[in-house]
Protein backbone atom coordinates (compact mmCIF):
# COMPACT_ATOMS: atom_id res chain seq x y z
CA UNK A 1 0.00 0.00 0.00
CA UNK A 2 2.60 2.44 -0.68
CA UNK A 3 0.54 5.15 -2.53
CA UNK A 4 -1.68 5.43 0.56
CA UNK A 5 1.05 5.20 3.27
CA UNK A 6 2.65 8.36 1.22
CA UNK A 7 -0.85 10.25 1.52
CA UNK A 8 -0.75 10.15 4.84
CA UNK A 9 2.56 10.38 5.35
CA UNK A 10 2.19 13.70 3.54
CA UNK A 11 -0.96 14.68 5.40
CA UNK A 12 0.51 13.94 9.04
CA UNK A 13 4.00 16.25 7.83
CA UNK A 14 1.85 18.76 6.28
CA UNK A 15 -0.87 19.07 9.34
CA UNK A 16 2.37 18.88 11.93
CA UNK A 17 4.49 21.26 10.40
CA UNK A 18 1.35 23.85 10.05
CA UNK A 19 1.27 23.86 13.65
CA UNK A 20 4.73 23.99 14.30
CA UNK A 21 4.90 26.83 12.05
CA UNK A 22 1.39 28.94 13.71
CA UNK A 23 2.18 27.55 17.43
CA UNK A 24 -1.66 26.62 17.72
CA UNK A 25 -4.51 25.78 16.09
CA UNK A 26 -8.02 26.73 16.63
CA UNK A 27 -10.45 25.74 19.50
CA UNK A 28 -7.67 22.82 20.42
CA UNK A 29 -5.06 23.93 23.28
CA UNK A 30 -2.27 21.29 21.48
CA UNK A 31 1.09 23.33 20.71
CA UNK A 32 4.32 22.61 18.94
CA UNK A 33 5.34 19.95 21.22
CA UNK A 34 2.50 18.03 21.56
CA UNK A 35 1.49 18.73 17.83
CA UNK A 36 5.22 16.92 17.13
CA UNK A 37 4.16 13.94 19.66
CA UNK A 38 1.04 13.53 17.98
CA UNK A 39 2.59 13.54 14.38
CA UNK A 40 5.38 11.09 15.29
CA UNK A 41 2.82 8.62 17.39
CA UNK A 42 0.51 8.91 14.03
CA UNK A 43 3.21 8.04 11.77
CA UNK A 44 3.87 5.00 13.86
CA UNK A 45 0.22 4.34 14.33
CA UNK A 46 -0.78 4.58 10.39
CA UNK A 47 1.87 2.06 9.58
CA UNK A 48 3.95 4.90 7.63
CA UNK A 49 6.91 3.56 9.95
CA UNK A 50 7.65 0.43 12.15
CA UNK A 51 8.81 1.21 15.80
CA UNK A 52 12.39 0.13 15.20
CA UNK A 53 12.28 2.68 12.43
CA UNK A 54 11.04 5.62 14.58
CA UNK A 55 12.97 4.31 17.61
CA UNK A 56 16.39 4.55 14.94
CA UNK A 57 14.76 8.10 13.35
CA UNK A 58 15.33 9.75 16.86
CA UNK A 59 19.03 11.39 17.32
CA UNK A 60 19.33 10.56 20.67
CA UNK A 61 23.48 12.20 21.30
CA UNK A 62 21.36 15.71 20.11
CA UNK A 63 18.53 14.87 23.18
CA UNK A 64 21.51 14.20 25.27
CA UNK A 65 23.43 16.88 24.35
CA UNK A 66 20.46 19.28 24.75
CA UNK A 67 19.60 18.02 28.14
CA UNK A 68 23.47 18.59 29.38
CA UNK A 69 23.71 22.23 27.80
CA UNK A 70 20.35 22.78 30.19
CA UNK A 71 21.79 21.78 33.08
CA UNK A 72 25.31 23.37 32.61
CA UNK A 73 22.90 26.91 31.82
CA UNK A 74 20.32 26.20 34.80
CA UNK A 75 23.29 26.43 37.29
CA UNK A 76 24.87 28.90 35.72
CA UNK A 77 21.52 31.13 36.08
CA UNK A 78 20.97 29.86 39.85
CA UNK A 79 24.12 30.56 40.64
CA UNK A 80 23.84 34.33 39.71
CA UNK A 81 26.62 34.30 37.20
CA UNK A 82 23.86 36.09 34.80
CA UNK A 83 23.22 39.04 36.75
CA UNK A 84 26.53 39.35 37.82
CA UNK A 85 27.63 39.79 34.08
CA UNK A 86 24.88 42.22 33.76
CA UNK A 87 25.98 43.83 37.11
CA UNK A 88 29.81 44.48 35.14
CA UNK A 89 28.18 45.36 32.28
CA UNK A 90 26.13 48.19 34.10
CA UNK A 91 28.90 49.33 36.46
CA UNK A 92 31.81 50.03 33.53
CA UNK A 93 29.85 51.01 30.63
CA UNK A 94 29.20 55.06 30.41
CA UNK A 95 27.38 55.74 27.43
CA UNK A 96 24.37 54.24 25.36
CA UNK A 97 26.66 52.92 22.16
CA UNK A 98 28.80 51.50 25.01
CA UNK A 99 25.91 49.46 26.59
CA UNK A 100 24.82 48.47 23.33
CA UNK A 101 28.05 46.91 22.53
CA UNK A 102 28.65 44.91 25.92
CA UNK A 103 24.62 43.46 25.05
CA UNK A 104 26.04 42.19 21.87
CA UNK A 105 28.78 41.07 22.64
CA UNK A 106 27.97 39.11 25.77
CA UNK A 107 24.56 37.69 24.05
CA UNK A 108 26.48 36.86 21.21
CA UNK A 109 29.86 35.22 23.15
CA UNK A 110 27.68 33.31 25.62
CA UNK A 111 25.44 31.73 23.28
CA UNK A 112 28.22 30.85 20.87
CA UNK A 113 29.07 27.93 23.70
CA UNK A 114 25.63 27.65 25.54
CA UNK A 115 22.36 27.30 23.59
CA UNK A 116 21.23 30.29 22.93
CA UNK A 117 17.65 29.87 23.24
CA UNK A 118 18.30 29.64 27.34
CA UNK A 119 20.88 32.85 26.60
CA UNK A 120 17.59 34.91 25.82
CA UNK A 121 15.55 33.83 28.53
CA UNK A 122 17.79 34.74 31.04
CA UNK A 123 19.35 37.55 29.40
CA UNK A 124 16.33 39.56 28.25
CA UNK A 125 15.03 40.37 32.37
CA UNK A 126 18.15 40.93 33.42
CA UNK A 127 19.21 43.85 30.38
CA UNK A 128 16.09 45.35 30.83
CA UNK A 129 16.51 45.90 34.30
CA UNK A 130 19.88 47.50 33.44
CA UNK A 131 17.79 49.87 30.72
CA UNK A 132 15.21 50.86 33.10
CA UNK A 133 17.76 51.77 35.65
CA UNK A 134 19.88 53.98 32.99
CA UNK A 135 15.97 55.15 31.72
CA UNK A 136 16.70 54.23 28.06
CA UNK A 137 15.00 53.06 24.86
CA UNK A 138 14.65 49.28 25.68
CA UNK A 139 13.52 48.26 22.21
CA UNK A 140 17.10 48.40 20.70
CA UNK A 141 18.82 46.47 23.23
CA UNK A 142 16.03 43.77 22.86
CA UNK A 143 16.62 43.03 19.54
CA UNK A 144 20.53 43.40 20.05
CA UNK A 145 19.95 39.93 22.23
CA UNK A 146 18.00 38.63 19.88
CA UNK A 147 19.95 39.24 16.50
CA UNK A 148 23.32 38.77 18.50
CA UNK A 149 22.53 35.13 20.11
CA UNK A 150 21.29 34.14 17.15
CA UNK A 151 24.68 35.31 15.45
CA UNK A 152 26.59 34.23 18.02
CA UNK A 153 25.51 30.58 17.93
CA UNK A 154 26.47 30.05 14.42
CA UNK A 155 29.84 29.66 15.48
CA UNK A 156 29.76 25.83 17.49
CA UNK A 157 28.39 22.81 17.44
CA UNK A 158 26.94 24.11 21.08
CA UNK A 159 25.24 27.14 19.85
CA UNK A 160 21.69 26.16 19.08
CA UNK A 161 19.41 23.19 18.94
CA UNK A 162 19.99 23.07 14.58
CA UNK A 163 23.79 23.02 15.05
CA UNK A 164 23.43 20.37 17.57
CA UNK A 165 21.54 17.97 15.21
CA UNK A 166 24.37 19.37 12.20
CA UNK A 167 27.07 17.89 14.32
CA UNK A 168 25.50 15.04 14.92
CA UNK A 169 24.71 14.57 11.42
CA UNK A 170 27.72 15.29 9.57
CA UNK A 171 30.28 14.21 12.06
CA UNK A 172 32.27 17.24 11.40
CA UNK A 173 34.59 17.71 14.90
CA UNK A 174 33.74 20.17 17.25
CA UNK A 175 37.07 22.21 16.51
CA UNK A 176 36.80 22.21 12.74
CA UNK A 177 33.01 23.43 13.31
CA UNK A 178 34.31 26.52 15.10
CA UNK A 179 37.15 27.67 12.65
CA UNK A 180 34.80 27.75 9.47
CA UNK A 181 31.84 29.13 10.95
CA UNK A 182 33.46 31.69 14.35
CA UNK A 183 34.36 34.27 11.52
CA UNK A 184 31.08 34.32 10.13
CA UNK A 185 29.94 35.33 13.98
CA UNK A 186 32.25 37.79 14.26
CA UNK A 187 31.54 39.40 11.42
CA UNK A 188 27.95 39.50 11.86
CA UNK A 189 27.89 40.88 15.81
CA UNK A 190 29.54 43.59 14.12
CA UNK A 191 27.33 44.33 11.72
CA UNK A 192 24.46 43.98 13.76
CA UNK A 193 26.26 46.56 15.95
CA UNK A 194 26.14 48.91 13.07
CA UNK A 195 22.74 48.39 11.47
CA UNK A 196 21.42 48.87 15.01
CA UNK A 197 23.44 52.58 15.33
CA UNK A 198 22.11 53.36 12.04
CA UNK A 199 18.77 52.89 12.66
CA UNK A 200 18.37 54.57 16.33
CA UNK A 201 21.00 56.75 15.82
CA UNK A 202 19.21 59.36 18.38
CA UNK A 203 19.75 56.57 20.95
CA UNK A 204 23.03 55.80 20.85
CA UNK A 205 25.41 59.03 18.88
CA UNK A 206 24.65 61.50 21.53
CA UNK A 207 26.26 62.89 24.30
CA UNK A 208 24.49 60.98 27.29
CA UNK A 209 26.16 59.94 30.05
CA UNK A 210 24.62 56.84 31.82
CA UNK A 211 23.82 57.70 35.36
CA UNK A 212 21.95 55.34 38.13
CA UNK A 213 22.17 53.64 41.62
CA UNK A 214 23.65 50.63 41.60
CA UNK A 215 21.56 47.60 42.14
CA UNK A 216 21.00 45.30 44.96
CA UNK A 217 23.34 41.48 43.64
CA UNK A 218 22.93 38.38 44.77
CA UNK A 219 24.88 35.52 43.64
CA UNK A 220 26.52 32.43 44.90
CA UNK A 221 30.26 32.69 44.12
CA UNK A 222 31.46 29.14 45.20
CA UNK A 223 28.34 27.52 42.44
CA UNK A 224 29.58 29.80 40.00
CA UNK A 225 33.37 28.92 40.17
CA UNK A 226 32.30 24.99 40.29
CA UNK A 227 30.15 25.40 37.05
CA UNK A 228 32.64 27.92 35.38
CA UNK A 229 35.29 25.05 35.82
CA UNK A 230 32.95 22.46 34.38
CA UNK A 231 32.22 24.38 31.32
CA UNK A 232 35.46 25.46 30.98
CA UNK A 233 36.64 21.97 31.10
CA UNK A 234 33.42 21.17 28.55
CA UNK A 235 34.90 23.37 25.79
CA UNK A 236 38.58 21.95 26.54
CA UNK A 237 37.48 18.48 25.66
CA UNK A 238 34.91 20.05 22.91
CA UNK A 239 37.95 21.58 21.01
CA UNK A 240 39.99 18.03 21.59
CA UNK A 241 37.47 15.64 19.76
CA UNK A 242 35.62 14.06 22.51
CA UNK A 243 32.13 12.92 21.64
CA UNK A 244 30.05 16.53 22.35
CA UNK A 245 27.04 14.69 23.92
CA UNK A 246 29.02 12.25 26.11
CA UNK A 247 30.94 15.65 27.61
CA UNK A 248 27.86 17.44 28.54
CA UNK A 249 25.74 14.85 29.65
CA UNK A 250 28.97 13.73 32.07
CA UNK A 251 29.47 17.69 32.80
CA UNK A 252 25.60 18.60 33.79
CA UNK A 253 25.59 15.21 35.70
CA UNK A 254 28.60 16.33 37.76
CA UNK A 255 26.68 19.78 38.34
CA UNK A 256 24.10 18.16 40.60
CA UNK A 257 26.38 17.12 42.98
CA UNK A 258 26.12 19.78 45.44
CA UNK A 259 25.04 20.77 48.74
CA UNK A 260 22.88 24.06 47.88
CA UNK A 261 21.24 23.36 45.07
CA UNK A 262 17.80 20.89 44.71
CA UNK A 263 17.72 18.87 41.73
CA UNK A 264 14.31 19.71 41.58
CA UNK A 265 15.02 23.40 41.24
CA UNK A 266 17.69 22.44 38.03
CA UNK A 267 15.16 19.74 36.32
CA UNK A 268 12.23 22.68 36.56
CA UNK A 269 14.78 24.53 34.32
CA UNK A 270 15.40 21.65 31.95
CA UNK A 271 12.90 22.85 28.80
CA UNK A 272 11.47 19.42 28.32
CA UNK A 273 8.57 20.28 25.73
CA UNK A 274 11.83 21.60 23.69
CA UNK A 275 12.94 18.28 23.78
CA UNK A 276 9.65 16.16 23.18
CA UNK A 277 8.78 18.60 20.14
CA UNK A 278 12.88 17.29 18.50
CA UNK A 279 11.73 13.67 19.41
CA UNK A 280 8.59 14.15 17.72
CA UNK A 281 10.05 15.97 14.35
CA UNK A 282 12.63 13.07 13.86
CA UNK A 283 10.02 10.43 13.43
CA UNK A 284 7.76 12.45 11.29
CA UNK A 285 10.51 13.71 9.05
CA UNK A 286 11.69 9.99 8.98
CA UNK A 287 8.35 8.71 8.00
CA UNK A 288 8.07 11.59 5.28
CA UNK A 289 11.86 11.07 3.98
CA UNK A 290 10.98 7.00 3.47
CA UNK A 291 7.77 7.55 1.34
CA UNK A 292 7.83 10.84 0.14
CA UNK A 293 11.90 11.69 -0.14
CA UNK A 294 13.48 8.44 -0.50
CA UNK A 295 11.82 7.33 -3.65
CA UNK A 296 12.44 10.33 -5.61
CA UNK A 297 15.85 11.62 -4.27
CA UNK A 298 17.82 11.90 -7.76
CA UNK A 299 15.20 13.40 -9.44
CA UNK A 300 14.26 16.36 -6.93
CA UNK A 301 18.49 16.14 -6.53
CA UNK A 302 19.14 17.25 -9.98
CA UNK A 303 15.39 19.90 -10.16
CA UNK A 304 17.15 21.96 -6.88
CA UNK A 305 20.13 22.15 -8.09
CA UNK A 306 21.27 21.98 -4.55
CA UNK A 307 24.72 20.86 -5.42
CA UNK A 308 24.95 24.85 -5.99
CA UNK A 309 26.15 26.48 -2.88
CA UNK A 310 24.60 29.53 -3.19
CA UNK A 311 21.34 27.78 -3.81
CA UNK A 312 21.53 25.77 -0.63
CA UNK A 313 21.89 28.57 1.68
CA UNK A 314 19.16 30.29 -0.06
CA UNK A 315 16.90 26.72 0.01
CA UNK A 316 17.56 26.78 3.83
CA UNK A 317 17.00 30.32 4.86
CA UNK A 318 13.66 29.94 3.06
CA UNK A 319 12.69 26.79 4.16
CA UNK A 320 13.63 28.05 7.81
CA UNK A 321 11.62 30.68 7.69
CA UNK A 322 8.48 29.09 6.39
CA UNK A 323 8.96 26.26 8.32
CA UNK A 324 11.71 26.83 11.08
CA UNK A 325 15.25 25.89 11.22
CA UNK A 326 15.35 22.82 12.95
CA UNK A 327 12.44 21.21 10.43
CA UNK A 328 14.52 22.48 8.21
CA UNK A 329 17.47 20.74 8.78
CA UNK A 330 15.76 18.12 8.98
CA UNK A 331 13.96 17.76 5.54
CA UNK A 332 17.69 19.09 4.21
CA UNK A 333 18.83 15.84 6.10
CA UNK A 334 18.57 13.34 2.96
CA UNK A 335 19.93 15.75 0.41
CA UNK A 336 22.90 17.23 2.03
CA UNK A 337 23.93 13.19 2.74
CA UNK A 338 24.04 13.20 -1.52
CA UNK A 339 25.94 15.71 -2.25
CA UNK A 340 29.42 16.20 -3.26
CA UNK A 341 31.37 17.96 -0.42
CA UNK A 342 28.54 16.64 2.60
CA UNK A 343 30.72 18.27 5.28
CA UNK A 344 30.95 21.58 3.03
CA UNK A 345 27.28 21.50 2.73
CA UNK A 346 26.46 21.00 6.54
CA UNK A 347 28.51 24.04 7.22
CA UNK A 348 26.40 25.74 4.51
CA UNK A 349 23.04 24.57 6.11
CA UNK A 350 23.98 25.52 9.39
CA UNK A 351 25.12 28.99 8.38
CA UNK A 352 21.81 29.81 6.46
CA UNK A 353 19.32 27.83 8.81
CA UNK A 354 20.73 30.00 12.04
CA UNK A 355 21.17 33.58 9.75
CA UNK A 356 18.32 33.62 8.73
CA UNK A 357 16.85 33.37 12.46
CA UNK A 358 16.96 37.25 12.10
CA UNK A 359 14.95 37.95 8.82
CA UNK A 360 11.60 38.56 10.73
CA UNK A 361 10.59 38.02 14.22
CA UNK A 362 9.20 34.76 14.09
CA UNK A 363 11.92 33.62 12.37
CA UNK A 364 13.46 31.62 15.30
CA UNK A 365 12.68 31.10 18.78
CA UNK A 366 15.22 33.07 20.12
CA UNK A 367 13.10 35.72 18.80
CA UNK A 368 10.03 34.90 20.25
CA UNK A 369 11.57 34.35 23.89
CA UNK A 370 12.84 37.98 23.98
CA UNK A 371 9.36 39.22 22.62
CA UNK A 372 7.22 37.24 25.14
CA UNK A 373 9.27 38.07 27.74
CA UNK A 374 10.04 41.66 27.25
CA UNK A 375 5.79 42.19 26.41
CA UNK A 376 5.45 40.35 29.77
CA UNK A 377 7.65 43.35 31.71
CA UNK A 378 5.33 46.40 29.31
CA UNK A 379 8.00 46.40 26.58
CA UNK A 380 6.58 45.64 22.77
CA UNK A 381 8.98 44.26 20.45
CA UNK A 382 6.76 44.23 17.12
CA UNK A 383 7.18 42.99 13.32
CA UNK A 384 8.35 46.02 11.40
CA UNK A 385 11.00 47.46 13.95
CA UNK A 386 12.44 44.15 14.16
CA UNK A 387 12.44 43.36 10.35
CA UNK A 388 13.87 46.48 9.46
CA UNK A 389 17.31 46.11 11.10
CA UNK A 390 16.70 41.70 10.61
CA UNK A 391 16.39 41.45 6.83
CA UNK A 392 19.12 43.54 5.82
CA UNK A 393 21.15 41.83 8.73
CA UNK A 394 20.79 38.18 7.66
CA UNK A 395 21.26 39.46 3.82
CA UNK A 396 24.37 40.53 4.86
CA UNK A 397 25.47 37.80 7.07
CA UNK A 398 24.65 34.92 4.63
CA UNK A 399 26.08 37.07 1.91
CA UNK A 400 29.45 36.96 4.13
CA UNK A 401 29.10 33.33 4.97
CA UNK A 402 28.90 32.38 1.51
CA UNK A 403 32.20 34.02 0.81
CA UNK A 404 33.95 33.31 3.97
CA UNK A 405 33.19 29.09 2.96
CA UNK A 406 34.27 29.61 -0.80
CA UNK A 407 30.85 28.70 -2.14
Amino acid sequence: MPDLHTAIAITIFTATYVILTLGKIPVYRIDRAGAALLGGSLMVGAGVLTSDEAYRAVDFGTIVLLTGMMIVVANLRLSGFFRLVNHGIARHVHRPLGLLLAVVLASGLLSAFLVNDAICLVMTPLVLDIVERFRRNPVPYMLAIAMASNIGSVATITGNPQNIIIGSLSGIPYVQFAGALAPVAAFGLLATLALIVAVYRREFLNGDVLEAEPAALHYHLPLIAKTLLVVVAMMALFFMGQPVAKVAIVGGSFLLLTRRVSPAKIYREIDLPLLIMFIGLFIVVAGFEKTVIAPHLPALLGALHLGDMKLLALATAALSNIVSNVPAVLVLKPFVAQLHEPQRAWLVVAMASTLAGNFTLVGSVANLIVAQRAKARGVEVTFWPYFAIGAPLTLITIGFGLLWLGA
